[in-house]
Formats: C-alpha cells, sequence, structure tokens
C-alpha cells in the first residue's frame, strides 16, 4: 500500500520506518515544521510536501494523522478524503474526530512508548484499531500485521480506559523511577542500587497479579516508618504529597490490597 503521513513526531518516526521496511511505499510528508518533514522524508525516501493541501485525494491508500492529540480534530478539518483512508494514532481520542474529514476513517494506537532515538526492533507492540467501515477495517489490519504481531480491535470506550491505564503504568510508573533517581543522587547513593528490586517487581507480574504481590509499610499498615519516610521527604513538599496519596490508596481500595 501507499501511504502519507501528517506529522514528524515519535509515532510518525516508527510508523514509516516499520511501513517502509515492510515494502509499503511512503508518498509524501507534510509538517509545519519544514526541517522536521524534510528528515523524515528523506529518511523514508518520499517526497516533503509544502502544504497540507499538497495531501490529494486518492494519491495515497492511507494517510496517518500522526499529530498530537489536541490537533486532531484542527488538522482533520483541512482534509476531504473519498479515496484515501484517514488514520489517527491516538489512544484517547475518539475517531468520531475525523468522520467528517474522510468517508474512510480508522484508529491504530500502539499501547507501548515509543522514542524515536529508542526504536523497538521487536514486533511485540500491542496495537488497537477501530474502522468505520468494511474497507477501513480491511486496510487497518492489513497495515497493521507491518507493524506489530500483536493487533486487537478496541472501540473508543475500551482505548479511553486503556489509555488511562497506560499513562498510570509507564508514564506515572517512569516519574516515580525519577524521583527515586533524584532521592539517590541527593543522598550519595547509587541508582543501580534499586534496579533488581525494580526488575523484580515487573518480573514478578508476568505470572502474578499485582494485588496479589504488594508489600512494603503501606500494606503492613506501619505507621512509624510511613511517619518517618514522609518527614525524610519535607525537602520535597510535592513528593510528600505523592508518598501520602499513594500509601492512602494501598491502604484503602478495595479489592486490590
Amino acid at each position: 500500500m501507499t501511504f502519507s503521513i501528517i506529522g514528524t513526531g515519535n509515532i510518525a518516526w516508527f510508523f514509516g520506518n516499520r511501513l517502509v521496511t515492510g515494502r509499503h511505499r511512503c508518498a509524501g510528508v507534510y509538517s509545519r515544521n519544514t526541517g522536521a518533514a524534510k528528515e523524515l522524508a528523506e529518511a523514508l525516501i518520499a517526497d516533503r510536501f509544502g502544504a497540507i493541501t499538497d495531501i490529494r485525494d486518492g494519491a495515497a491508500d492511507i494517510c496517518f494523522l500522526a499529530v498530537s492529540d489536541s490537533a486532531i480534530a484542527e488538522v482533520a478539518k483541512q482534509l476531504s478524503f473519498k479515496n484515501t483512508m484517514l488514520v489517527h494514532t491516538a489512544g484517547a481520542v475518539g475517531i468520531d474526530s475525523i468522520k467528517d474529514a474522510a468517508k474512510d476513517c480508522a484508529v491504530l494506537w500502539p499501547v507501548y512508548s515509543i522514542i524515536k532515538t529508542n526504536m523497538p526492533n521487536h514486533r511485540n507492540i500491542p496495537c488497537a484499531w477501530e474502522a468505520s467501515t468494511p474497507k477501513a477495517e480491511k486496510y487497518i489490519q492489513s497495515i497493521g500485521h507491518a507493524i506489530t504481531d500483536v493487533l486487537f480491535e478496541a472501540k473508543y470506550e475500551q482505548r479511553k480506559w486503556l489509555h488511562l491505564s497506560a499513562v498510570i503504568s509507564n508514564n506515572f510508573v517512569n516519574h516515580l523511577m525519577a524521583i527515586c533517581e533524584q532521592v539517590c543522587v541527593e543522598n550519595n547513593l547509587p541508582f543501580s542500587t534499586l534496579l533488581p528490586i525494580i526488575e523484580q517487581t515487573f518480573d514478578r507480574i508476568k505470572n502474578d497479579p499485582p494485588k496479589n504481590l504488594q508489600t512494603g509499610p503501606a500494606i503492613r499498615k506501619d505507621t512509624m516508618t510511613i511517619a518517618a519516610q514522609i518527614k525524610l521527604l519535607e525537602g520535597h513538599p510535592q513528593w510528600q504529597k505523592v508518598y501520602e496519596a499513594i500509601t492512602n490508596s494501598i491502604q484503602t481500595t478495595p479489592n486490590i490490597k
């Protein structure tokens, strides 16, 4: 298939490279950032569109709208496709946001943290899809299999909850790791000392439900340790709030104690 891309961020690079490697052809790349568009277009051996109006209906089978969530509807208003399928790549945005822009619409969202400078080299990347028409369903599954071996349908009502879970499990956990790293730096401790327990945490949940694996002072209701650790964080009141909120959640949330 042929495809075009609007956007030059992490997902645009990931999808573009995967599809070209899978022998699909990129017709062109558009972005308001002309330098970034030129760089991606050259990497994909494709044209750089000088304006969004250069993306002609029917010139490609699929147009990927790989822009920020807040920009999807705004950019889609500038498009009008009868033959080209329009695809957005966001987990937390409904398919309705692009339905007025194309006869055939779809969503393809990787449930994965994609960074342009550290692309995954495996195909175990869950991708959720949604389609508005039978043609869109056929196309999105075909193009999806060029990207991943783990492809599944998820409507917006499911996807928005999955996106929330991905934010908590990836973005929030990474922020907690950043806090731990800074605590170690401030106290002349090697962050590497924590890597075995971090690895243990994620190895365990591969085989057991996380709710069965909780340990630590919160689950034990060890009030003395909790109070002492909150005091240790007096120099970082925002971290105190995080500590207190998670401790309270562990102790009070039904069914995950």
